[in-house]
C-alpha cells in the first residue's frame, strides 16, 4: 500500500461526493466518524504554563474521519479526509472527556466540520498498486473538473 496528499481542497472533494451521491449513489461507501480525543499539553514556552498548569488542564480535539472506498473492492484505493479541530486547553471533565467515536453520515460530516470550516482538513489517498492509482487518478480528475457519472453517461 501506498499512501500520498490529495492536492485538491477537501471541501471540493465533498461536495463532489455529495452531488455524485445524489446522482449515482452506489459507485462509493462511505465510512465517516467523529470521536473527541483528550491530550495532555506537551511543554511549551509560548503557553507561560508551568508543570503544575499543564497537569491541571487537557487540550480537547475534535477528530472527524471519511473514508470513501470504490464499491468495486478490487478497485483498490481509499481516499481519506481528515478533519482535526482543537478546541484548546480545558480543565477535564472526565466524563465528557471520554465520548466514544460516533458514526456520522456524508451529509452531516460535510456540514459540521467542512462547511463551517472547522478545524484543518486534509485529504490523502492510499492504492494498492498501480491500477488502483490509475482508478483514483480518474476519480480525483473528475472530481477536479466536476464531472459526474449521471451528466456524462459513464462511471467514476
Amino acid at each position: 500500500m501506498t499512501t500520498y496528499p490529495i492536492d485538491i481542497e477537501p471541501e471540493q472533494i465533498v461536495r463532489w461526493l455529495l452531488a455524485e451521491q445524489k446522482t449515482s449513489p452506489s459507485f462509493f461507501k462511505y465510512d465517516a466518524r467523529q470521536a473527541v480525543e483528550v491530550r495532555d499539553i506537551p511543554p511549551r514556552a509560548d503557553l507561560h504554563l508551568g508543570d503544575e498548569e499543564r497537569e491541571d488542564l487537557s487540550e480537547v480535539a475534535t477528530i472527524a474521519t471519511l473514508d470513501v472506498i470504490p464499491v468495486r473492492a478490487d478497485d483498490g484505493w481509499t481516499l481519506t479526509i481528515a478533519v482535526e479541530d482543537e478546541a484548546g486547553p480545558r480543565v477535564p471533565n472526565r466524563a465528557a472527556a471520554v465520548a466514544p467515536e460516533q458514526r456520522i453520515d456524508l451529509g452531516t460530516f460535510y456540514q459540521q466540520f467542512i462547511r463551517s470550516g472547522r478545524g484543518t482538513a486534509t485529504a490523502t489517498a492510499e492504492v494498492q498498486d498501480a491500477a488502483a492509482e490509475r482508478h483514483l487518478r480518474q476519480l480525483l480528475d473528475a472530481i477536479l473538473v466536476n464531472r459526474h457519472a449521471a451528466t456524462d453517461g459513464r462511471s467514476s
